[in-house]
Formats: structure tokens, sequence, C-alpha cells
């Protein structure tokens, strides 16, 4: 039997893969709540937060489960990259990498875990196909989603029979992640990228698995990603 994602935190939710996940709970009977930056457009009950300040992430989701009364579940999907040669890359925004990306989700579930584990709740975790594979000029991105790689596979062990955990390992999608970066890193019009939409339904799915029967991981690509397997 199919259950109602519930109540979900949603890192990120205001644009690209978050705010897709936060339409397909909605859509699923679900409440979606944001953390980020900026409100989502759609409307869904958000607190701003700066996710590269763990202390501060873990206020936020004490704020967002006190303002919609609890969480069922959270998804991990804010991230964000700086691209270059290690030594090119600013040291501050190197580390704000890691911060966000890596630290950022353990704060955030940390926050929420004591909840979940009344609930029976669930948590997906948002890597990347970087997450295990290594490139070139990434390795701020390479360092914090392979983290996030570890540290989730860690707490499922941890919480399994409590705590339904999902690693999403998604390839590359049409989202504004890519909008900031120099050209040089920025996918071609002909790049074979998924619709965060189409990524979503796969999250909406380890949302609402029963009690007991849980995704582990689950790894979501265009049919020509390159950089998977």
């Amino acid at each position: 039997m199919v259950t109602s994602p519930g109540t979900v935190l949603i890192t990120g939710g205001s644009s690209g893969l978050g705010a897709a996940v936060a339409e397909s709970v909605a859509a699923a009977g679900g409440t979606p709540v944001v953390l980020d930056l900026k409100a989502p457009d759609a409307g869904h009950a958000f607190v701003e937060v700066d996710l590269a300040d763990p202390r501060a992430a873990e206020d936020a989701v004490a704020r967002a489960s006190d303002r919609v009364g609890g969480l069922d579940a959270v998804v991990t999907a804010a991230g964000i990259d700086r691209c270059g040669r290690l030594v090119d890359v600013d040291a501050a925004e190197w580390d704000r990498v890691v911060m966000v990306n890596l630290l950022g989700t353990a704060a955030v579930v940390r926050a929420a875990l004591p909840q979940l584990e009344q609930r029976r709740g669930k948590v997906v975790t948002v890597s990347s196909t970087l997450g295990v594979k290594a490139v070139s000029d990434a390795t701020a991105y390479c360092a914090s989603k392979f983290g996030v790689v570890g540290f989730t596979r860690a707490l499922a062990a941890e919480t399994a029979g409590t705590v339904g955990v999902t690693l999403l390992v998604p390839g590359g999608m049409w989202t504004h992640f890519f909008d900031d970066r120099p050209d040089q890193y920025k996918p071609g019009a002909d790049a074979k990228l998924n619709d965060p939409a189409q990524t979503a339904d796969a999250v909406l799915y380890a949302l609402t698995r029963p009690a007991g029967s849980e995704v582990r991981e689950l790894v979501v690509t265009s049919s020509e990603e390159g950089s998977y397997p």
C-alpha cells in the first residue's frame, strides 16, 4: 500500500530539484515546507536560512517543525558548486560548498531525527553521480557529495528499523544550478540532462513506501548520462 508523504521538509526547495520535490509532495496530498535563502514561488511554508551555518540550519528545522506541527520526512536537496582547479577556487568559496552540501545536510537531519524516529519517518539525502565518480575541477563538489554518500550509508545503518533512509544519486538536470558557472563549465545546448520533475517522482516513491519497506539507494540519470557509471 502506498502511503501519503505527509509533511516533508525540503532544503533548497525554492528552485531546481527541491522545487520539483515540493510540487510532487503537494500533488500527492502532502505538505511541503521549504528551507532556503529565498521563498518558493509556489507559496509553500517557508523558513529562511543559510545552510552554510549548521547551527542556523538546526534552528530553522525547529522553527519549520513548529510552524507545520511536526515533520514526517526530510529531503536535503540544497546544493551549490564552485568549479575550477583546487588552487584557483577561492578558499572561502571552496569551504562554503562543503558546508552547504555536506555539513548543512548533516545538521538538518540531526535536528529532525528525534521526531522522525518517533513517527517512523523518512530521510532522502541528495548526493550526485559526482559523489561516486570524481572529475577534474570539482574537488569541493566531489568531496561534499562523496561525503553525503558515506554519511547516508552510515545513517541508514544507525537508524535501521526506525527511520527509512534513502540515498539519491542524481545525474545532471536542467535547472538554474549551472547559471553562475563560467561558460567553460556550463552544459551545452545538446547536453543529455534530466527534467528535475522526473527525478522528483523517484524521490516521492521513496517517501511513500510503507514502514518496514525502504528504498536504500536510487540512481536517476538521463539514459545517456556521461558521469555514471
